[in-house]
């Protein structure tokens, strides 16, 4: 998944400043899980960069906390000039942390860098919709755009392919080591590194000529230490060691920690998805009518809630729409539907209406070598659900990556697990990738009036009219295909000490952590 797992110990033998502690000199202790891959934007758009690049670099547009659509950062304003022309003004006399200016020529250089250096761990594959950059004058910079009026291309400006760089600082074609990015101070965020022990720490400190989306940064010092496992973030959240630890969490442990009187656990929606696949050729049914309402029986048989109560202790939420609940538009059409509690009357007159013999042979396949142990404990879960029925008889499966991955798409499972975690915070993500013509399922679902609504909402610039067309894009996709069954969504977790504030403001779909809002008592 896109989220960014904080934790809050140094690991053990990992050195550090002698001032260890939450308290230690009043700056404000986050601890991450995720290494730092690399500095530079065009190396990496992992987790852990990630959290650091968005305190420190500028975008064209961002997203201001509490707020899931991007807002104007280091652009004065931003639009669509032509179809296939993506425009933004910079915002006058901005300046990089080393007093080199930030101009339209920045966002070109880094934008063009970042597909020069194409990177295999950089973020140039978020840039397959982007032709070319020009500079029109030293304040503007004009986008051309493969697809006319792509709604997620300003997405892609506040994702990690958007940091604006230096170019006085960073080479053309080839990439900068962390200790020279960090001694030329190529920084235009709220914030500015002024100590990095990579693996160990990095301290960040407020960058007072930052105005932009991010807001004016609440502590004047954040220092985040790097752990690498989820029982040392624990140990470190419930004894104090650190001030909040974002996601990374196991399940068992956020119980365990919520009995700790001293902390807040804190909760936000987070962006992967899982899903129960069908394969439309080979599912039970020896027609189309028949399949469907094989398809809404099962969908009538599912308890999600204790699918979150007992296998993810609350840290998922019950998914009642191929987008998840939290992003833009979404509505939950499967819980109108289908219901929010099994309901065996309406499974049974649907498993009826099939003529399919019951008990319905299902073979579900399920891969926890990629997904790991929750994958083997939810589909044992789902299956125990579906032989309470009385109308279904489950064979679970399980195989190697692989295979399953190979064989998914082949036609060898007539159901499967799948999960999906956006890229971008925008319900495309959840649609296109996986209902659109050439969609990665592969699994023969095929709709002219699916197709219709995703070209028109993928394309429309009144938000009214993209929100109606996505709201009928769902109750579509539930009401009349049920191409995948939804069965739980992530959530954003924080474990924070009960002096910390700020940390609801930055839990949410967008999967970025703003440190500015953070503040203690």
């Amino acid at each position: 998944m896109t989220a960014i797992a904080i934790t809050a110990l140094v690991a053990a033998g990992c050195g550090g400043s002698s001032d260890d502690g939450a308290d230690s000199d009043g700056a404000i202790v986050v601890g991450t899980a995720d290494r730092v891959e690399a500095l530079d934007p065009a190396a990496a758009q992992d987790q852990g960069s990630s959290a650091v690049m968005n305190q420190v670099y500028r975008y064209l547009l961002n997203y201001p906390p509490s707020d899931q659509l991007p807002r104007p950062d280091a652009a004065e304003r931003c639009d669509f000039t032509q179809p296939t022309v993506y425009t933004c003004v910079v915002k006058d006399g901005l300046e990089f942390a080393n007093g080199n200016p930030l101009t339209a020529a920045s966002v070109k250089y880094s934008f063009d860098r970042i597909a020069k250096i194409n990177d295999k761990n950089g973020p140039a594959t978020l840039l397959a919709q982007l032709d070319h950059v020009d500079v029109v004058d030293p304040r503007t910079v004009a986008f051309t755009i493969r697809t006319p009026n792509d709604q997620t291309f300003p997405r892609v400006l506040a994702s990690e392919a958007g940091p604006i760089i230096d170019e006085k600082i960073f080479p053309p074609d080839t990439l900068l080591d962390d200790d020279a990015i960090v001694a030329g101070k190529p920084f235009a965020g709220p914030y500015t590194i002024s100590n990095f022990q990579k693996d160990e720490v990095v301290e960040l400190e407020a960058n007072p000529d930052y105005d932009g989306a991010l807001g004016k940064a609440k502590s004047p010092k954040i220092r985040v230490r790097y752990f690498g496992s989820p029982e040392s973030l624990t140990t470190a959240t419930d004894d104090g060691s650190i001030d909040v630890g974002f996601d990374a969490y196991r399940p068992a442990d956020v119980e365990s920690l919520r009995d700790n009187s001293e902390l807040v656990v804190h909760q936000g929606p987070g962006d992967e998805l899982h899903y129960l696949v069908f394969n439309f050729d080979t599912m039970p049914g020896g027609s189309p009518e028949q399949k469907w309402a094989v398809r809404k029986a099962i969908a009538s048989s599912i308890d999600r809630d204790a699918l979150v109560a007992t296998i993810y202790n609350g840290t998922f939420a019950p998914a009642y729409s191929v987008v998840p609940e939290g992003f833009p538009d979404a509505v939950q059409p499967f819980r109108d539907l289908y219901g929010d509690k099994p309901n065996k009357e309406a499974a049974a007159r649907f498993a009826a209406e099939s003529g399919v013999p019951t008990p319905i042979v299902l073979d579900i396949e399920h891969c926890p070598e990629h997904y790991g142990p929750t994958s083997t404990a939810e589909y044992e879960a789902i299956e125990a659900q579906l032989e309470s029925t009385g109308l279904f008889t489950v064979n679970l499966k399980t195989a190697a990556w692989d295979t399953y991955d190979r064989d998914r798409v082949q036609n060898a499972y007539p159901e499967y697990e799948h999960r999906w975690e956006a890229v971008l915070p925008d319900p495309d993500e959840f649609i296109v990738p996986l209902f659109g013509q050439f969609n990665v399922l592969q699994n023969h679902f095929a709709s002219p009036v699916v197709d219709d609504l995703i070209r028109q909402e993928s394309t429309e610039l009144d938000p009214v009219r993209r929100a109606e067309q996505l709201r009928q894009l769902q109750d579509e996709l539930a009401r009349t295909h049920i191409p995948v069954l939804p069965l739980v969504s992530s959530k954003h977790i924080a474990v924070a000490q009960q002096n910390v504030q700020g940390v609801p403001e930055t839990l949410d779909v967008t999967g970025k952590l703003r440190f500015t809002t953070l503040t203690k008592s």
